[in-house]
């Protein structure tokens, strides 16, 4: 019996160390960079990732996340560790900015603003995590629901407690090269 213990602990122990990713299945990325996308496709029906997007067509006030579109355009997002702005790349002069009050929507895109607050948030390479700098206990993160966007999916954009939200929700990759 003994033996059965140390022999069940050994493959116990063994298995674990050979876990290699938490990911369940990357997205075959088609956007251009730059983008911000999470890390898990996590359900994307054509395997493209999400992105932050634009809420709607062009450009809008409000965001969420979306299916990674090949051709990029609204989807394509920078983030400068040095100002800790998250910037459009196809509208010039615009951040996304933290509401202070989730309506519609948790995000919106404004004017970039270096003193604002709710505009500057901290990326942690090895979780994947994007926080607002002011704090670092919330996470960014896709919503639970797919929604049919076109020929393309959406999700909603959330903050959320890190402690709270699977890490295939809130784990993003940073792409600017």
């Amino acid at each position: 019996m003994l033996r059965s213990i140390y022999i069940f602990a050994a493959l116990a122990v063994s298995g674990a160390a050979t876990t290699t990713s938490v990911w369940a299945e990357a997205p075959q990325l088609k956007t251009p960079s730059p983008a911000i996308y999470l890390s898990d496709n996590l359900g994307e029906p054509q395997d493209l990732g999400w992105c932050i997007d634009t809420l709607g067509r062009g450009y809008a006030e409000n965001l969420q996340a979306h299916s990674c579109k090949p051709q990029g355009g609204d989807v394509q997002f920078a983030y400068s560790p040095e100002t800790n702005l998250i910037s459009s790349v196809p509208y010039a002069g615009k951040c996304m900015s933290l509401r202070a009050a989730p309506t519609p929507t948790a995000f919106s895109l404004e004017d970039c603003d270096l003193t604002q607050d709710a505009q500057k948030f901290v990326y942690t390479s090895t979780n994947g995590q994007i926080s607002p700098a002011a704090d670092v206990n919330k996470c960014v993160a896709v919503g639970e629901e797919i929604r049919q966007a076109g020929p393309f999916s959406s999700r909603d954009l959330d903050l959320v407690d890190c402690n709270d939200v699977a890490q295939e929700r809130s784990a993003w990759t940073i792409r600017d090269e």
